[in-house]
């Protein structure tokens, strides 16, 4: 395994391009299962995308790439090779809970699917019943046996779909479901994350019937097939934020690019809140370094509020501010996991339920920590490019999950940072 050395408090210079999102990445991807043809840019090099393609090999989807990294910015395509897989096994999903986003296009394009019941970061439950009882509604059979979803339809007709919580992957699998679904399908109470427009849109350029993109609720009028198209994958906004985050922290100044700013509305509204002087021109951030950062209170919240996805990352800036801030998790109930590794740091965070109660005014000091998920360890990262001394961040893999070449990007705008192997 891999781990991180850092050496602190060196101010960051520079711009750093932003890449594609894994979590809009994700869901087109999936979506080939959908039929036709579909060539993909700006994907992110990551472990989840690999898992992806890994696992739509086995379903019978053929990616046409070559092994090196330069290509997965360039253009991917797919196509369908073999209809009959219809299984998703456990050794895959298991790594990564999007992998459940097979479940509808399966259904929609085989109708049938085996699926095992997804794994990921241990940040919460996450039920997939909402995606279930959607379907459901929509003519799908399906039942739970020993850790699989086993699914299977005569064809699915378009219906009404209220979900009682905006989810995200439940949106985009009833979504992909619908588009070939016989009917119009209309979802209610839709997250409303770009990442979700993203998916829609690709499907419209494939041929699918959509509207109200973007709005929380989406009408589809189902298709007997798609077509193929090409389609650019949006930036991160989550990676965008991360570094935006080490602006706060380290900035002299630094600026992020390739981004669209109107969709991080919340995340510089509270770096501004806390200090931060926050220039945009078209579609490059700037921020400089906050010297004297102020405690706020930030509440996480499905878009487009603040993401519960930056949580972690922000909380090395409440650390060092001067007064108490607060933390409200709204969405995952177990998601405070770095919060003991970030107190060894020398930060004062103190959790009670869904809240984490920050001192401020600490100076976190460089030290051996433990990365427990993905947003958690670029927290830990942020801490030990802000801390006094040497820290080092063990289990990076996480951060290979959803992280192009951090290390990478953070080095060349003047971070003391190394990837090294760990010992076994």
């Amino acid at each position: 395994m891999d781990r991180f050395r850092i050496e602190g408090r060196q101010l960051l210079n520079g711009t750093i391009p932003v890449s594609g999102s894994k979590n809009a990445a994700l869901p087109i991807l999936f979506s080939t299962l959908l039929g036709g043809g579909l060539t993909i840019g700006n994907i992110p090099c990551l472990r989840d995308i690999t898992t992806a393609i890994k696992l739509l090999s086995q379903l019978g989807i053929q990616a046409g790439h070559d092994s090196s990294r330069a290509a997965w910015a360039s253009n991917i395509s797919f196509s369908e090779r073999d209809l009959t897989p219809t299984e998703a096994p456990y050794d895959l999903v298991r790594v990564m809970r999007a992998s459940i986003l097979c479940l509808g296009p399966l259904l929609a394009r085989r109708k049938k699917a085996r699926v095992s019941l997804p794994g990921g970061c241990l940040i919460g439950a996450r039920p997939v019943d909402l995606h279930l009882h959607a379907l459901q509604k929509m003519g799908a059979r399906i039942s739970i046996d020993h850790g699989y979803i086993d699914a299977s339809t005569d064809g699915l007709v378009g219906c009404d779909i209220h979900l009682s919580y905006p989810t995200v992957t439940g949106t985009e699998n009833i979504l992909m479901a619908a588009v070939l679904a016989s009917g119009t399908s209309r979802i209610s109470n839709a997250a409303q994350e770009p990442e979700i427009a993203d998916l829609a849109h690709c499907l419209v350029a494939r041929g699918a019937k959509i509207t109200g993109i973007g709005s929380s609720v989406l009408e589809i009028t189902g298709v007997d097939e798609l077509g193929d198209a090409r389609y650019d994958v949006m930036f991160d906004r989550i990676e965008a934020g991360t570094f935006l985050v080490a602006g706060a922290l380290m900035g002299d100044p630094l600026s992020i690019s390739g981004v669209l700013p109107d969709q991080m509305s919340s995340i510089i509204a509270t770096l501004e809140e806390m200090g931060a002087e926050i220039e945009i021109t078209g579609n490059r951030i700037t921020l400089s370094r906050v010297l004297f950062p102020r405690g706020s209170t930030v509440m996480t919240d499905p878009y487009p509020g603040f993401p519960t996805d930056m949580q972690a990352q922000i909380l090395p800036l409440m650390a060092i501010s001067t007064g108490p801030s607060t933390l409200i998790e709204t969405v995952f109930e177990s998601r405070f996991t770095h919060v003991m590794e970030m107190n060894r740091m020398g930060a004062n965070i103190e959790v009670r339920g869904s809240h984490a109660f920050v001192r401020g005014e600490c100076s976190l000091e460089g030290a051996c920590v433990m990365a427990s998920d993905l947003r958690a360890s670029a927290g830990l990262v942020l801490a030990g490019l802000v801390a006094h001394g040497e820290t080092t961040v063990q289990r990076v893999y996480h951060i290979d999950r959803g992280y192009e070449r951090i290390e990478e990007k953070l080095s060349g705008v003047g971070g003391k940072i190394w990837r090294e192997s760990e010992e076994v």
